[in-house]
């Protein structure tokens, strides 16, 4: 995703903007404490964001706060302010610094972060571009017909296996009107209309669209022979399809990081979607793609209040032996409410469930 585009640093005047979509696109390649924080914060917590403003914002909104609770304000203000929260508690003297600093200094502090979270988009997408083909097929068989580890242009819906891992839930990629239709582009796919990698087996029911749902094997494979998507991106690339070794240490264990996070699994399925896509260059501006409104999409159902069980569910799976064969390797110790969702998507289907039930709830139904 090293192609995105830039928003401008915030403004002198501290000027409010949406922190929480985009972020700079310069290439990280210094060693600055602040950006290798950027580069681990944006994997685990918040990819697609606007560090200056975020930072601006998250600091005026302090001073707001000492005469209204953060409950009044809307909820993608919340998640604004939430992420904020989150950043400047993960670097120790951080919200010190940033409060006792100047205008000047936020703003750098910003850039350092954005630059490394953007470096580390586009390490992973390059790393991802050419090892995601390994996981298309058992290894040792071929992939029919071939695709090239530098040029995507054959693959999305051009090809029949990327094409099949792609295919919403709820299509029938087997189907040849339909497979033609997403091949033309006659029918768009917006970001919220999940693809069946996501699912384990590729098997989507309507009927319960949690089940299986970010246990996909593309996401994490269970077998001693294939390391997938979490390795690539929270083990240093050196260390992928290597024995561990006492002295080497990955990007998640110098970090402390001790679990799969909600920030992590829709960055690595969002990194995942890109890299099976025909798509070349990650732009928040790319209606083919709509990589940043995937992105949100999922961020929205595992931040959902009313979800909270499944989510629950869902990260105690990613805990477990059977989820994380390498696990001891890895962890050593925007405003949903201004998103139409997609009709028939996997979200709608979720949401849908939700509601049925809890007018169930309310009325002593079953």
């Amino acid at each position: 995703m090293s192609g995105d585009e830039n928003y401008p640093a915030a403004e002198s005047s501290r000027k409010r903007s949406s922190a929480l979509h985009s972020g700079p696109r310069k290439k990280a390649t210094s060693s600055n404490p602040l950006i290798l924080h950027g580069r681990h914060f944006g994997r685990t917590v918040f990819a697609l964001c606007n560090y200056p403003a975020l930072l601006t914002t998250g600091i005026l909104r302090l001073e707001e706060l000492q005469d209204s609770p953060i409950e009044d304000y809307p909820a993608d203000v919340r998640r604004e302010h939430r992420v904020f929260m989150e950043l400047v508690e993960s670097y120790p003297g951080l919200l010190d610094r940033l409060t006792n600093g100047e205008e000047e200094d936020i703003i750098h502090v910003g850039e350092l972060m954005g630059k490394g979270a953007s470096g580390a988009r586009g390490d992973d997408t390059k790393t991802l571009k050419s090892a995601v083909l390994e996981w298309l097929v058992p290894r040792g068989q071929p992939l029919i017909p071939p695709l090239s580890r530098n040029i995507k242009s054959d693959r999305g819906f051009n090809h029949e296996v990327t094409g099949a891992l792609l295919c919403p839930a709820g299509l029938d990629w087997s189907n040849a009107e339909t497979k033609q239709s997403l091949k033309s582009g006659e029918t768009a796919v917006r970001g919220d209309q999940w693809p069946m990698f996501l699912y384990a087996g590729y098997v989507y029911d309507p009927e319960d669209p949690w089940t299986g749902l970010l246990r996909s094997e593309i996401l994490i494979f269970i077998s001693s022979f294939f390391q997938q998507g979490f390795k690539h991106i929270f083990m240093s690339p050196s260390s992928v399809d290597k024995e561990p070794k006492a002295t080497r240490s990955g990007n998640a264990y110098l970090h402390g990081m001790k679990s799969v996070t909600k920030g992590s699994l829709a960055y690595i399925a969002t990194q995942v979607r890109f890299s099976l896509s025909s798509s070349s260059v990650f732009s928040r501006t790319d209606t083919v793609t709509d990589s940043e409104n995937f992105y949100h999409s999922i961020l929205d159902l595992l931040e959902d209040p009313d979800e909270s069980q499944e989510v629950v569910d869902l990260m105690t799976w990613w805990t477990r032996p059977q989820a994380n064969v390498f696990h001891n390797r890895i962890f050593p110790n925007s405003s949903s409410s201004q998103r139409c969702i997609s009709q028939n998507s996997v979200l709608s289907k979720i949401r849908e469930k939700r509601a049925v039930l809890r007018v169930g709830t309310a009325t002593g139904t079953t």
